[in-house]
């Protein structure tokens, strides 16, 4: 029987590649990262991908002993490219939700990010009732957009942009009074206007992070799920998240199973 026919007949398992044997073989792993999303990622002065999670996607490559490629995204295309084939897994702030889980697979938890609204410390801003009548900034296809979309009250305006960069120069204009975001991107507006003086006014949620990757890949995840507790172990996946937001992991991480 042909290599074909065997994947159509009907009574024989399914025909795939096991993507972890893929990348073991090509000697290089695929990790989508969001170059507009500091200081998870970005794209520094030397024209090289920097950030807290291109450390980890590199750390990863190194303890695996293959090369990483890095490809660029945006919020709203990193699913797409994992179930394209464009991209073997994802390291960019991927919160874990039931809704993607319908889509894709996680690892076990690596790192957390809080959802929160910033705003200047001296407004008045402690409750959603606070927004309404403001215009709230946030990046399209997060889960910052999600939580604040489901929270926001009748006449909270809420502008949506395409990554975390152009929300920030929202703010830095003058375009948005407010930011749906992780509190690590308050301190990049703070840092560009210090005079804006954002804080974080409002928690709407903690969410986990997980590395994503098409389904049905059993031994990828085994892999990546050995990594991430031996990185837990050891220490180095919180040294390099106490290297960037000077915090250590929270328990919702260390203590996932």
């Amino acid at each position: 029987m042909s290599a074909i026919a065997a994947c159509v007949c009907l009574t024989a398992a399914p025909c795939r590649a096991d993507l972890l044997a893929d990348i073991k073989a090509r000697g290089t792993i695929r990790i989508s990262i969001d170059p507009a999303a500091p200081p998870y990622s970005i794209v520094d002065e030397t024209g090289q991908y920097a950030g807290s999670e291109v450390d980890i996607a590199k750390k990863l490559a190194k303890d695996w002993a293959v090369q990483v490629e890095l490809v660029p995204t945006t919020a709203a295309n990193r699913i797409p490219y994992l179930i394209s084939g464009r991209s073997d897994i994802v390291i960019s702030t991927l919160s874990i939700t039931d809704e993607r889980k319908k889509v894709i697979d996680f690892s076990r938890p690596y790192s957390a990010i809080q959802v929160v609204v910033g705003a200047p410390k001296a407004d008045n801003v402690s409750k959603l009732e606070d927004l309404v009548g403001k215009r709230i900034a946030v990046t399209r296809g997060t889960t910052n957009d999600a939580e604040i979309t489901n929270a926001a009250l009748p006449g909270t305006d809420i502008v949506r942009f395409e990554d975390d960069a152009t929300s920030i120069t929202a703010l830095l204009s003058g375009q948005a009074n407010c930011y749906a975001t992780a509190p690590a991107l308050l301190t990049i507006v703070n840092m560009k206007n210090p005079g804006l003086a954002l804080v974080p006014k409002i928690v709407l949620k903690t969410n986990v992070t997980g590395i994503g990757f098409k389904k049905g890949e059993a031994a990828l995840e085994a892999k990546l799920n050995e990594w991430i507790e031996a990185s837990l172990r050891d220490g180095s996946l919180n040294s390099t998240f106490k290297s960037y937001f000077s915090i250590d992991l929270p328990p919702e991480v260390t203590n996932a199973k």
